[in-house]
């Protein structure tokens, strides 16, 4: 598939997945990366990715931008979350195919699956049941893509891949206050408070939900080991009219035990309040990852090693910016 140095473009390189995509490839010893910032390609623009497709030689596409947030960013702005979504996915897979790119990657996400699949969840899942409400356009916008390289594949023989990771968090985060995943919003906030001397912080919800958690340096192996996968080991591990792989751990946590695990490693020593009041999503999410691990990846770095290595990272970088 392509030349023996494949030009590799990252689409989304400065977020948490295609930062993370970039080092392991360079780890990997990859020198034809190509990147580009949103001011010098914009993905919502259809005419924008087919003069930049037409310009470069691409083998490879890794596919991880994406407009993102939690629970309070998809109710807030759903419209601009389905919307970006689906142009970046439309306009960045139709083009790979124009330009006869060997091989792409689509990042998903578990979202995409019913709020009520059964627990762990399999890939077959798909399009099973109704999706989590707070989440819904986003996930629309991603079942969407999952299609698109699904129709692809059979139309036109590309080799377009899916992989859906569970909830993501590691160093590069978003720790916006309102508009976060848990993971880095509970770092800022208890961390300000341990700081402040706060006696409380208030964790969203009744701290009942469970939610599997993946470092993003486990995500981008995963990644990088699925792409090159040969491809008929790949279509003969994955269940039948599925074109998609579950990428997780395979282990979950409730949010309160996430909370406190987080607030013994900022030495934060007041009260968790949580507050039904806020949403909390789906009861429980976590993935069947028997297709993955039978592919031969299985993630490495626990939870309890990956929350110490992302709140030092935020306390060395970040907390004089969003500490104040």
């Amino acid at each position: 598939m392509g030349s023996e140095t494949p030009v590799i473009f990252v689409a989304g390189h400065n977020g948490m997945v295609g930062s993370a995509i970039v080092r392991q490839l360079k780890s990997l010893g990859h020198t034809n990366l190509l990147t580009r910032t949103r001011q010098q390609l914009d993905l919502l623009d259809q005419q924008a990715v087919r003069d930049f497709f037409a310009a470069e030689q691409i083998d490879q596409v890794y596919l991880a931008a994406a407009r993102v947030g939690g629970i309070h960013a998809n109710n807030s702005y759903p419209a601009e979350f389905i919307y970006e979504n689906l142009q970046i996915a439309t306009n960045v897979i139709h083009a790979a195919y124009q330009h006869k790119v060997s091989r792409l990657l689509y990042l998903g996400s578990s979202c995409v699956y019913p709020r009520d699949a059964q627990q762990p969840i399999r890939e077959e899942a798909l399009l099973t049941g109704l999706l989590e409400p707070t989440n819904e356009p986003y996930a629309i916008a991603k079942i969407a893509g999952i299609k698109l390289c699904e129709s692809y594949n059979r139309q036109y023989d590309c080799d377009f891949r899916c992989v859906m990771p569970t909830n993501l968090y590691g160093p590069g985060d978003n720790f916006h206050s309102q508009n976060s995943h848990v993971v880095p919003g509970l770092i800022r906030r208890i961390h300000r408070a341990a700081v402040q001397g706060h006696e409380e912080v208030v964790v969203w919800g009744t701290g009942l939900p469970r939610r599997e958690f993946l470092h993003v340096d486990d995500m981008a192996a995963a990644s990088v080991h699925v792409m090159n996968l040969d491809e008929q080991l790949l279509k003969s591990r994955v269940p039948a009219r599925v074109s998609h792989v579950n990428v997780g751990s395979g282990v979950d946590c409730s949010i309160s035990e996430l909370a406190e695990q987080l607030a013994e490693l900022l030495g934060f020593r007041g009260r968790l309040v949580y507050d039904d009041s806020y949403p909390e999503g789906t009861p429980r999410k976590l993935l069947d990852v028997s297709v993955l691990t039978s592919l031969g990846w299985s993630a490495s770095i626990s939870l309890q090693e990956g929350l110490r290595t992302t709140c030092d990272w935020y306390l060395e970088r970040e907390a004089h910016q969003y500490g104040r």
